[in-house]
């Protein structure tokens, strides 16, 4: 039972991640974790050092390496923007889950967070227009949609009643 979660930066992949995987009884991850560690490399310092695309591709790897675990895992907000990416995900997880939350939300919880180079080199109107392309894929690409305004444990509860179907 894998379980892929996709939303914009700051939507709370990560904390709602970690609730539903312990109300799933399984293991959790976080692809950006797992790709710094595999890189001994902070995120800034491989957009810096080798490029969005060597990053976006390590990305992929690791989407596709989970892929028939038993476990849920936070995807940063740019794996599903891969087709590749997505078709691997959506072909062997029990479920892709997209986390809806409304733009305003993500922004106040990512504005100062100096550990996102997209964040850094982007205003809140270039933001908010990478937010409104990226839904629709998030839509397009997941198979269990969650419309989050509730806390974190509110969210994980949905997640895990949506698996459990």
């Amino acid at each position: 039972m894998t379980v892929f979660l996709c939303g914009f930066m700051g939507c709370g992949k990560s904390t709602a991640g970690k609730l539903a995987a312990k109300k799933l009884g399984c293991g959790f991850t976080d692809t950006d974790d797992l790709i710094v560690r595999t890189f001994d490399m902070t995120i800034p310092e491989i957009f810096a050092q080798k490029g969005e695309p060597f990053f976006r591709s390590a990305e992929a790897e690791i989407v596709k390496s989970l892929c028939g675990k038993k476990v849920v895992a936070a995807c940063g907000g740019g794996a599903m923007l891969n087709p590749d990416t997505a078709r691997a995900a959506v072909e062997s997880a029990s479920a892709v889950v997209f986390l809806d939350v409304p733009f305003e939300v993500c922004y106040e919880r990512i504005k100062d967070d100096t550990n996102r180079p997209i964040v850094v080199n982007s205003t809140k109107e270039e933001l908010k227009a990478l937010y409104d392309q990226r839904r629709e894929v998030y839509l397009r690409h997941s198979n269990i949609h969650i419309t989050c305004a509730d806390s974190p444990i509110q969210t994980a509860e949905q997640i895990a009643a949506a698996i459990k179907k």
